[in-house]
């Protein structure tokens, strides 16, 4: 069999042993976590700060069909900051250190923040669709620069990346375009 796998067992438990300290970053992880520590980052502040937006348009939206669309907003709000939280968490264990500094949220953040008028549910659909559409693009370009060097934090943006896209579905619906 010419592409047979093998694996040195010996010097995979000497090297556990040996940088403990180091916890879930093996020899084996494939790069500098760093760069990584720096996008997951940005991916914190984008999630924070979409949070935020589809939290403030849950609580003030008015008008005939404020019902629907602040329950929307409200279930993007709890998983956009379930992303973020996550994204923290792979931080922590890529032994880097999440920034959730106020100061710099809206600034590194991939997406804006935009508060509409609370009758206009129309904007405020369409503003969260453009900020959905924006993470999806920025989101799938992370997948691609990752690639097979990191599998873990790939996966863990492609779940998010799936949910974003249903959330951009679930906007789309809900202007009927």
């Amino acid at each position: 069999m010419p592409n047979q796998f093998e694996l040195d067992v010996t010097k995979i438990r000497e090297d556990a042993r040996r940088k403990m300290e180091d916890g879930p970053v093996t020899p084996t992880y494939g790069g500098d976590p760093n760069p990584v520590i720096g996008v997951l980052n940005d991916v914190v502040a984008t999630e924070i700060v979409c949070y935020l937006r589809y939290s403030q348009n849950a609580i003030v939206a008015a008008g005939i069909d404020r019902a629907q669309v602040s329950a929307e907003f409200q279930e993007h709000a709890a998983e956009e900051l379930k992303h973020g939280l996550r994204a923290a968490e792979r931080i922590n264990q890529l032994g880097g250190i999440p920034d959730f500094d106020p100061a710099t949220l809206a600034k590194r953040a991939h997406t804006e923040y935009s508060a509409p008028e609370p009758t206009d549910l129309n904007t405020m659909l369409r503003e969260n669709l453009v900020a959905e559409r924006i993470v999806i693009a920025s989101y799938q370009e992370i997948v691609r620069w990752i690639g097979t060097a990191d599998p873990t934090t790939r996966r863990l943006m492609e779940d998010i990346l799936e949910e974003e896209e249903e959330h951009a579905d679930d906007l789309v619906d809900l202007l009927g375009i």
